[in-house]
């Protein structure tokens, strides 16, 4: 291969990977550019997306810092994305391990099924599950969503977390039992360090499952004083027929740049995670 070659397939690559990567971070840095646009400069289709055809404004930002609910709205979204992670974890990690090594032929079978309460979709349960809520007075309160999100997450993180206990050798635990260590310390030991992977890619999918659910949140919280973001932000800025557009942006940009933060910095362990544990589940 002549080197005229190999740097014109070179520059194909990195050319079509560059219009790739483009493409892909346009509609976020529109976001960000639009969050600071005058009215007069959004409006209008003439103007260039990318630029600011009239000087920056900071008026968005105040208008949903200091007009809307939106440090509540961040507040309660972190409560409850918190103690969400927490009962998943405490739930799907034993339950994982016992399909995984002590429920013997059927814990496979058992697992498969937990995954598919995952696929039932809440627009089908959010009428008995309200009625659920109301019946233990629960309704209009952030322990709701704590109460019903694990629903969604624990099936899917125990299925996940089942194909990383598979992939672990069973003499790593028979040679720490045999040094003298119980089952219980055996896992934490030895079971527990090799599937971090799989608890990042559950912290990780549990927590952004809380931040953009939608139907729960909507149907069970009616004050504004505990609404999460996924539906604090659309109540008030969006109001009959008018639509705030740049504070709209501003507050999810405002959401994403922490979120893509946690992934670029676990990206690894989250994609070792999400493919080991659907290969060896």
């Amino acid at each position: 291969m002549s080197e005229w070659t190999r740097y014109l397939k070179r520059t194909v690559l990195f050319g079509g990977l560059g219009l790739f990567c483009f493409f892909a971070a346009a509609p976020f840095l529109i976001m960000l550019i639009n969050t600071f646009k005058q009215d007069a400069d959004l409006y209008r289709p003439q103007n260039n997306p990318f630029i600011y055809n009239f000087p920056p404004t900071l008026e968005n930002l105040h208008l949903l810092f200091l007009n809307t609910n939106y440090p509540v709205f961040v507040r309660n979204s972190l409560i409850v994305g918190v103690l969400v992670v927490l009962i998943t974890l405490v739930v799907a990690i034993p339950a994982a391990y016992s399909l995984a090594r002590l429920a013997g032929r059927w814990g496979e079978q058992a697992g498969i099924a937990i995954f598919l309460v995952y696929l039932v979709p809440p627009t089908l349960l959010f009428i008995p599950m309200f009625r659920m809520v109301t019946a233990v007075n629960l309704n209009d309160s952030l322990w709701s969503l704590v109460m019903v999100y694990p629903t969604i997450s624990i099936p899917f993180s125990t299925w996940l977390l089942m194909g990383f206990f598979k992939s672990i050798p069973r003499d790593l635990e028979e040679a720490a039992m045999v040094d003298g260590y119980s089952r219980l310390m055996s896992f934490i030991k030895v079971v527990m360090p090799l599937s971090l992977s799989g608890v990042v890619a559950v912290i990780v999918f549990t927590f952004t499952l809380t931040l953009h659910e939608f139907i729960y949140a909507l149907t069970f919280i009616s004050s504004s004083s505990n609404r999460t973001i996924s539906v604090g932000v659309p109540v008030e800025l969006i109001r009959g027929d008018v639509f705030f557009w740049q504070s709209l942006l501003a507050a999810a940009v405002l959401v994403a740049i922490p979120v893509s933060v946690i992934y670029v910095f676990f990206l690894d362990r989250i994609v070792a995670g999400f493919t080991m544990g659907a290969v060896k589940g």
